[in-house]
């Protein structure tokens, strides 16, 4: 064969291998709704009563900070409007930090009470964003006490129970969220032996989980766990599991946000537990490290779904009868990486 037509195929197989080579290498990149890598490694059990904790410990994936929304509620540098739509609020960030709201995050005030429907990034300086709520308190569609109507106070809670969550997160129904917060309230109200809701409005899910009653049960369990992030720089999530049962887990792309909301998420585990301190037995068998590693396997591997929340935040959602696993992702963030993962045992 002549040269010059060995030329012409060594070109042409190039011009072939290129395209072929850039479609291979596509294939190896990993899309934003590949399954997980969770690279976790977990230290406990830390008990007290019925509640159990497995600390998740990890690498931070990013360093992006931000203020959670009970800071900025509380340092007035965000509004959260009402907007009298029931399952629709407002929300304008007035600082030149990122605002990071979660899904189940109670606001306080309105015309009624609600809770934040899915995680949410509010950028810097934002103008007025529309975001999703549930109500989680029927009946009331007015002012109360000296709390403003047209805008919401605070932040200082966070929905318990797995129910109530995967009532907004999964059946995206406000009928469940109502039904679920009725059964809260019956539960704490059968442990504390009294009626926990409150006479100023007996359907506020806040309002009870403030009963003082309520509060002083779960400040023992609070004051018994609160310490177990104490030196430990890589813990970035938790596992808990309520009588000898896995429940939830909660993991976050840094330590320091998780650290942010380590509170609020330690006291809605606690007044879950004490919503089903009823039915603890002292012979339930530990929950052992090996089931909460399964937990988390096992919730990884669904196939994926994806929900554009805003331009910037995607949200994917791998759900089957016995788990459901949400990762929230920041387009911000170099490849679109994850935020916040949250795992549900349903069954």
């Amino acid at each position: 064969m002549k040269p010059k037509h060995l030329m012409t195929i060594a070109v042409s197989c190039l011009l072939i291998a290129l395209p072929l080579g850039l479609f291979i290498k596509a294939l190896g990149q990993k899309s934003t709704t590949s399954p997980p890598t969770s690279n976790y490694r977990l230290s406990g059990p830390y008990t007290h009563k019925n509640l159990t904790v497995f600390l998740i410990h990890g690498k931070d994936q990013t360093t992006k900070t931000f203020l959670t929304l009970q800071e900025a509620l509380a340092q007035k540098k965000v509004k959260v409007y009402e907007t009298k739509e029931v399952n629709e609020l407002a929300i304008r960030n007035l600082s030149n930090q990122d605002i990071y709201v979660q899904s189940g995050d109670i606001v306080r005030g309105g015309e009624q009470d609600r809770m934040i429907s899915m995680d949410f990034i509010v950028p810097p300086r934002s103008g007025r964003m529309s975001i999703a709520a549930f109500c989680v308190e029927s009946g009331r569609w007015s002012k109360r006490g000296n709390e403003e109507a047209a805008v919401f106070s605070s932040s200082d809670n966070i929905v318990a129970t797995k129910d109530l969550k995967l009532a907004a997160k999964s059946e995206n129904s406000q009928q469940a969220v109502w039904q679920n917060v009725s059964v809260a309230q019956e539960k704490l109200s059968r442990t504390m032996g009294r009626n926990v809701s409150s006479p100023v409005s007996e359907s506020s899910l806040e309002l009870t989980i403030e009963n003082s009653k309520v509060k002083e049960t779960s400040a023992a369990y609070i004051n018994s766990l609160s310490g177990i992030l104490r030196n430990k720089s890589d813990v970035i999530g938790y596992v808990f599991a309520i009588n000898g049962k896995v429940n939830s887990a909660d993991v976050y792309a840094s330590r320091a946000l998780f650290a942010k909301l380590w509170p609020k998420l330690l006291k809605a585990s606690a007044v879950e537990a004490i919503a089903e301190l009823n039915t603890h037995t002292d012979d339930t068998k530990p929950v052992a490290s090996e089931t909460v590693e399964s937990f988390l396997t096992e919730s990884e591997k669904p196939a994926a779904a994806a929900k554009e929340v805003t331009p910037r935040v995607r949200m994917v959602t791998r759900e089957d009868d016995k788990n459901a696993f949400f990762e929230t992702q920041d387009r911000d963030q170099n490849g679109g990486a994850w935020i916040h993962r949250n795992y549900i045992k349903k069954q």
